[in-house]
């Protein structure tokens, strides 16, 4: 997504071509990741950020989502066709060679709805190449729908679109948290 998340991970998604994952140590979601839904949004941010060759946990990320999750880029495709909505190992798939280059995406505000099991948010993000660089080389919003069940949160859906031109990000999604 040139990608980031889960708003950005999605930035990179454009640019990307199918890659293959690269084997990671199993180790599913820290228990930690889904107790709330802000864990679980900064797990789906830390999974995808990091320096240029280091290995993504995808076991890690999988373990986030419901079974039938999708991701979607949603920013408009040159070939004027409709994003395709990917299960997650299809977007590692199509991402990891992208972020092994190194990337760094950050939640810079957010706007949650939610009822009963089910919440949604739309996190501002920022991408960066590097934890050092000063200026993002892309922002977007990830729309996340998350629910709960069985003790703990799960994503459903992260929906992406970048920031471009001729779509600035609203002032009101990027209000402090």
């Amino acid at each position: 997504m040139r990608i980031r998340f889960v708003g950005t991970a999605l930035v990179v998604f454009a640019a990307l071509g199918p890659s293959l994952a690269v084997a990671q140590p199993s180790t599913g979601p820290r228990a930690s990741d889904t107790t709330s839904p802000d864990a679980i949004i900064t797990a789906l941010y830390d999974v995808i950020s990091g320096p240029a060759g280091q290995a993504r946990d995808w076991d890690r990320f999988r373990g986030l989502f419901a079974p039938g999750a999708r991701l979607i880029p949603a920013a408009p495709r040159q070939d004027g066709s409709i994003p395709v909505a990917l299960p997650p190992d299809d977007y590692i798939k199509r991402a990891n060679d992208a972020l092994l280059k190194g990337f760094f995406e950050r939640e810079v505000s957010k706007k949650v709805d939610g009822f009963g099991t089910i919440m949604h948010v739309f996190s501002t993000y920022e991408s960066k190449r590097t934890a050092a660089d000063e200026k993002p080389f892309a922002r977007g919003i990830n729309s996340i729908q998350l629910m709960q069940h069985g003790g703990r949160w799960w994503i459903v859906t992260v929906l992406w679109d970048q920031e471009r031109p001729d779509n600035p990000i609203p002032a009101k999604y990027l209000e402090a948290r």
